[in-house]
């Protein structure tokens, strides 16, 4: 499964579409809908940190799992998801 945090962005549902259409399995919650121990507990495969409005350090739970997770599981930031992976790693 693929966790997909939205970042109150509707080009996020683009992304869930196109990915849904290849055939994966998704899971979207908005980056202020969920915890890092709900994350734990989907064991999702990948995350995608989705497109948005702002600034990364304004991306509720995005730059938290990305701290997290990064050394886990793979995740592919989108816009401001590319944008807070640069951030937490110091770009």
């Amino acid at each position: 499964m693929i966790l997909v945090i939205d970042n109150y962005d509707s080009f996020t549902y683009n992304l869930v579409q196109y990915l849904g259409e290849l055939g994966a399995e998704l899971t979207v919650f908005r980056n202020d809908k969920i915890d890092l121990a709900g994350i734990e507990k989907l064991h999702p495969e990948k995350i995608i940190i989705s497109p948005g409005p702002g600034y990364p350090s304004g991306s509720g739970i995005s730059e938290p799992v990305i701290r997290t997770f990064a050394n886990r599981i793979p995740i592919l930031g989108v816009c401001l998801g590319h944008q807070a992976i640069a951030e937490v790693f110091g770009g």
